[in-house]
């Protein structure tokens, strides 16, 4: 039954958001048409949410794959998330499902009342708790139940800090951030409110009338893509498959890369039509007062400018981090550039920034929280030799990295006990 729930809607979104969206809906009484028509459409936007962050990864993921080859870190047996699971998934999904428990019973009767909703995260946090315990010599209950407890701190904790920085970029205090992007975030809007200034925003450049199409996100994004493909084409020629021709190799991947933002944005926007308002039900009825913590997708489309200069700014300030990290071999382990944490948690970060600091802020904090992403990554890398390294090495630098670092520290306290 647990593996049965794990599956088929605690790790499914569109499912679990769905019938998240059908509770609220049925909580406040709502007829039948109403209750089916919220419960598909919440479904539906993140679905549209995923395709688009699908296309989106699947255009960064090759520049990825060509520096992990240059670097020669392919993904060896034992340091992945693959075979990691394969042995500790059943303590996994444990400590996901007792964490969970913990997680609603903090926002029912404590002062911080927010819920996770960012599906996949429900299972990567706990992954990366039990993955800190067996580093630290833990097995059995206390594996699992100190992975629970941290799952459940973090689940709570994070989108609580992160909220007040949330309504400053959005207007909006329905909503909180639920990503691991939280302390690249925090980090950014600090920086940015000390150095920024809000009169100067990112969504306020002028460009020449010839060249306001820029002003369209997706037409930036693709563009942004196209040069670092090409630039990736000339630097590493190996990362283009034999018969293939890198100039339309590159421009596919910016056209994939802007059609991918616009069915995300999308899908933000229709989740978080139908989302919120049903939300309200639960948080009247069973959790008081609690705000729904999404995935960082959710504020691209209030800062889509903020966007693209934070993930410009990270990609060239960690890229010049890793490659003086790795030539004075400062970690002994060989990183790669972030590409995707560089997009996700560093675009994040981004428009957290330019709302405390506009344009100015946004550049400053996005650079400042770039440096603490690739110490990050190095450090846990480091701590997670023995079982998900190489996956820290793609994915890290951010809460996973921070939170799998404090774990690992604590877990080494109970292995002595």
């Amino acid at each position: 039954m647990m593996d049965f729930i794990t599956t088929n809607i605690l790790r499914n979104p569109p499912v679990l958001l769905g019938l998240i969206a059908m509770l609220g809906l049925i909580l406040q009484k709502k007829n039948i048409a109403e209750i089916v028509k919220g419960t598909l459409l919440a479904a539906f936007g993140m679905v549209i949410l995923n395709a688009g962050v699908g296309m989106l990864v699947g255009s960064i993921s090759p520049i990825n794959a060509a520096f992990q080859s240059l670097a020669g870190s392919g993904t060896a047996q034992g340091l992945n998330d693959v075979t990691f699971t394969g042995t500790y998934g059943g303590d996994v999904g444990l400590a996901m499902f007792i964490g969970l428990i913990l997680h609603l019973l903090i926002a029912r009767f404590t002062p911080i009342k927010t819920i996770f909703l960012t599906g996949h995260m429900l299972w990567w946090f706990p992954f990366i708790f039990v993955a800190a315990g067996v580093e630290a010599g833990l097995r059995g209950p206390v594996l699992i139940g100190t992975s629970a407890v941290f799952s459940a701190l973090y689940w709570s904790v994070m989108p609580w800090l992160l909220r007040k920085y949330v309504f400053a970029v959005t207007g909006d205090e329905s909503f909180t951030l639920g990503h691991p992007t939280g302390i690249l975030s925090l980090i950014s809007g600090f920086v940015a409110s000390k150095v920024g200034d809000k009169k100067k925003s990112t969504e306020d450049m002028k460009l020449p009338q010839g060249l306001s199409f820029f002003r369209e996100i997706s037409i930036t994004g693709a563009v942004v893509i196209f040069i670092m493909f090409i630039a990736v084409g000339l630097i590493i020629p190996a990362s283009v498959a034999k018969g293939q021709n890198f100039f339309f190799v590159s421009v596919n991947q910016g056209l994939n890369f802007g059609a991918g933002l616009i069915i995300m944005l999308q899908g933000v926007r229709m989740l978080i039509n139908q989302i919120v308002p049903a939300f309200k039900g639960i948080s009247e009825k069973l959790v008081p007062n609690a705000l729904p913590a999404f995935d960082c997708p959710i504020i691209f489309n209030y800062k889509p400018n903020a966007v693209l200069i934070g993930f410009i700014t990270a990609m060239v300030t960690s890229t010049i981090l890793v490659m003086i990290c790795n030539g004075a071999g400062v970690f002994h382990v060989m990183l790669i550039p972030l590409v995707i944490t560089s997009f996700f948690e560093c675009g994040a970060a981004a428009v957290i920034g330019e709302g405390q600091g506009g344009m100015r802020g946004c550049i400053i904090g996005t650079a400042v929280a770039a440096v603490v992403m690739v110490a990050l990554v190095g450090i846990s890398a480091v701590m997670y030799s023995g079982t998900i390294q190489n996956w820290m090495l793609i994915f890290g630098g951010n809460d996973l990295s921070l939170f799998g670092i404090i774990a690992r520290l604590i877990d080494k306290l109970f292995a002595v006990v």
